[in-house]
């Protein structure tokens, strides 16, 4: 059973709702949030940059520095930015990105379901930066970015969703990243029969946004500790459901800085024990599992796991990202700890193969590693046996916008 709240949604008003919606702060370049908060008065970006443009000076991740965010989140309200929804209920999002749609169902998650392992978890979560999370939401009151949630797939949720998005939405705009955006406000009757549908589902896997679960989680504990029980939202977290058949799962591309004192040769010797090497002709990435292929020094090789290397009856040992670790990373380029490491560094499938190579071309990079997707069933196959993927196994689409439908936990 998959139990989704309804809520009620603070948005933005409909004619500024292309203003205030962004990407996470993070994703952007130094300059281009600059920019983007120089000339948008209206964005998000603003609530959660409230220094901008003031001579405060708050360090970062502070109790100070949240107190600010959640002022500049009460003068979007009272500048009438940012509205709530009179009555509880849920809100279909469809985003459309290069002819791909991917539509769900935003809503709360259940904790408990999350507690007790209905909503599956497939990696680690940094026990700091889950505090910090943890704090920074028990001061601004609110998530603002919806954790990606996938569910098998269901025929009726499928007909509730075509029959709903048929009509008019409240929300149409595009972004300048050429994505469409689409929001549908669900009446009394449809939520009631969406509520219900996902209640026939068993379980839900967490695609995007292990730290987000994991501190909405914290705070609800540690509110139960402090004795505050009458909030009824604190029980839940804003998610965006999506059919596990609708999500797209790119690959999650390494790079290294060094050799680790090996010249181009006797590193092709290394990886000969363990993987196949041709030589290509051009650049290119792999087009089945247990492939990877390898771009050093301007030339590109294509490997292939040798059949002893690949442990088909382990969830996590047979995925293209723990060999590469296991029987390169590590052993041959000294590569202990991914998360910490400084020689390496991370590129989504999302970025063009080309680009790669030029980091490479350009000398501050030695050797770049392109991998094959993991698929869902793969992720759901470690998630069901309680195991950890490596990190950085895979880029997942849609990515959410922040502001666009933000959910009251003081409420």
């Amino acid at each position: 059973m998959t139990k989704i709240k309804a809520f009620k949604a603070l948005r933005p008003v409909r004619d500024k709702v292309h203003l205030v919606a962004t990407r996470p702060y993070y994703s952007y370049k130094k300059n281009v949030l600059k920019a983007k908060l120089e000339d948008n008065p209206f964005t998000f970006l603003r609530i959660i940059n409230p220094e901008f443009g003031s001579q405060i000076n708050t360090k970062p991740n502070s109790p100070e520095r949240f107190n600010l965010v959640s002022e500049s989140y009460k003068k979007f309200i009272e500048e009438g930015i940012l509205i709530q929804e009179e009555k509880e209920t849920l809100y279909i999002y469809r985003q459309t990105k290069d002819n791909q749609e991917f539509t769900g169902i935003i809503a709360g998650a259940s904790v408990q379901e999350y507690e007790e392992d209905l909503i599956k978890k497939h990696e680690a979560t940094l026990t700091s930066r889950e505090a910090m999370f943890t704090n920074y939401l028990d001061i601004v009151g609110y998530n603002a970015e919806p954790v990606l949630l996938s569910y098998p797939h269901q025929n009726e949720i499928d007909t509730l969703i075509n029959i709903i998005t048929a009509k008019r939405p409240e929300y149409e705009f595009s972004t300048t990243d050429r994505i469409k955006h689409e929001l549908w406000i669900l009446n009394g009757i449809e939520t009631t029969e969406v509520t219900n549908a996902f209640e026939k589902i068993d379980a839900c896997y967490i695609a995007d946004g292990h730290h987000r679960s994991a501190s909405s989680a914290a705070l609800t504990k540690l509110r139960k500790e402090n004795g505050i029980s009458e909030l009824n939202n604190k029980d839940f977290f804003l998610a965006f459901f999506i059919d596990e058949r609708k999500l797209k799962i790119l690959e999650f591309n390494r790079i290294v800085k060094s050799l680790n004192g090996l010249s181009k040769n006797e590193f092709l010797d290394k990886l000969n024990v363990s993987f196949e090497i041709e030589k290509l002709h051009k650049q290119q990435k792999p087009t089945v599992e247990h492939q990877i292929t390898v771009c050093i020094e301007g030339e590109w090789f294509l490997l292939t796991c040798k059949p002893e290397i690949i442990k088909k009856e382990h969830p996590v040992k047979c995925l293209d990202p723990e060999i590469l670790t296991n029987y390169v990373l590590d052993p041959i380029l000294g590569i202990k700890d991914l998360k910490t490491d400084e020689n390496i560094e991370f590129i989504s499938g999302a970025e063009s193969i080309q680009s790669i190579e030029d980091k490479i071309t350009k000398g501050k990079f030695k050797v770049a590693f392109i991998l094959y997707p993991v698929s869902m069933d793969q992720v759901k196959r470690v998630a069901d046996n309680q195991m950890i993927m490596p990190p950085k196994s895979t880029w997942v689409e849609p990515k959410m916008r922040s502001g666009l439908t933000i959910y009251n936990i003081n409420e």
